[in-house]
């Protein structure tokens, strides 16, 4: 079995664009990946184009060996968009390997250590508290989720009285804790909008005395003393790392003692590989595995497989694949294979659904155990997307 061709397809996941790989063997088999969405999107293009003359040719099983060529040909550490086409790369190795001798991906990292995977729904911004009780109630009747992540913040961060953001948020959070059902995790995501370690400790604590699920990356992840200083300061968990690109950059993080919960994303830090590497320093140290992943159902996928095969996994994000805000509307338990644009990404014909809250292993598929719909890939819309920098009251910039 030899590599022969990698095909590049520019799709679309509702409001932001998705770039997926195929690479084919001379066999006739195919594995996909998908790159993380950073922006610019189409520069992942050419990057792709320059990386596979390295390993076409090659043996796609032979993934150590693969992978490590592609990250030391670079005489510079490779950046946010190198790694997300090299993470997309090693996904199709991981699905060609398993495909090769028709089992799982998860059998390939030792089998399985969970039988299905728990995951939470995000409710982005921070909704009223009835609006918010009847967006989990509905996801939990409907798919079983019980844990949600949302931010913390109720009010502009730069236009108001640093008091008054996180006053605002705890008895936000307090009414939601009223309001919503008493089984339901609720975790803050902070955006690492916050610049001083100090703001957010303030803000940590204010959240703690209702029991969230984790506070998510409220500073920068530049400076790993810092998180140390934010981590003994909390009372609460503390989880970050989706900013992080290697097990280099996690080892001075953990050896900081910077977080409870570790994030890296398996479309960041250069594929299932390195995840696995990161997850086993992280094991060393007591912490936990909740991976980042705001992608795809093809992202998901190759979560998955992660997630049931690492011993250290806490929880997975999770992003219903259709409907607006991804979610499903009418409920039910199928997904329809016919675009509707701005609702969800469709380039997989059978996305891994939840089930009580769970993502269930398919033991009989081999690969990823999903199906790309090919007819898609290529034909949708370029949809453009980017950050917008927020601007403070005396015209400088923040953090977005």
């Amino acid at each position: 079995m030899k590599i022969e061709r990698l095909r590049a397809f520019m799709s679309r996941d509702k409001d932001r664009p998705r770039v997926l790989i195929a690479i084919d063997t001379d066999d006739g088999l195919t594995g996909w990946g998908e790159c993380y969405n950073h922006g610019p999107d189409k520069a992942l293009f050419p990057l792709l184009d320059y990386l596979f003359p390295m390993i076409k040719g090659h043996d796609p099983s032979r993934i150590e060996y693969l992978i490590m060529m592609l990250m030391q040909q670079a005489r510079f550490p490779p950046g946010a968009l190198g790694l997300a086409a090299i993470s997309a790369i090693d996904h199709c190795l991981w699905d060609l390997s398993a495909k090769a001798l028709g089992v799982p991906v998860y059998k390939l990292l030792g089998g399985n250590a969970r039988d299905r995977v728990k995951v939470y729904a995000g409710i982005y911004t921070a909704p009223d508290p009835l609006e918010a009780k009847d967006e989990m109630d509905a996801l939990y009747e409907q798919w079983g989720l019980s844990a949600f992540k949302l931010s913390p913040y109720r009010i502009n961060i730069h236009q108001n009285r640093w008091g008054e953001v996180v006053r605002t948020s705890a008895e936000y959070f307090r009414s939601l804790r009223e309001t919503v059902a008493t089984h339901y995790d609720i975790a803050f995501d902070a955006h690492a909008k916050i610049f001083e370690p100090k703001q957010a400790i303030q803000l940590g604590n204010a959240l703690a005395p209702y029991d969230p699920l984790f506070f998510e990356e409220p500073i920068r992840p530049e400076n790993f003393e810092a998180w140390g200083e934010v981590k003994r300061g909390v009372t609460c968990t503390l989880a970050t790392g989706e900013s992080l690109y290697s097990r280099f950059e996690f080892l001075r993080l953990l050896e900081a003692r910077g977080a409870d919960i570790i994030q890296p994303d398996i479309c960041v830090v250069g594929g299932l590989l390195e995840m696995r590497k990161i997850a086993a320093i992280a094991e060393a140290h007591y912490v936990t595995v909740a991976p980042h992943n705001p992608m795809g159902p093809l992202a998901t996928a190759v979560n998955l497989h992660f997630c049931a095969a690492q011993p250290n996994f806490r929880i997975l994000e999770y992003r219903l694949p259709q409907g607006p805000g991804y979610r499903f509307d009418g409920g039910g338990d199928k997904v329809s294979n016919a675009p509707v644009a701005g609702e969800g990404a469709f380039y997989v014909k059978d996305p891994y659904l939840p089930k009580d809250g769970y993502l269930e292993l398919r033991p009989d598929r081999p690969g990823w155990g999903v199906e790309i719909n090919e007819d898609i890939l290529g034909t949708e819309d370029y949809v453009h997307w980017q950050r917008k920098v927020p601007i403070k009251p005396d015209g400088s910039t923040g953090y977005v």
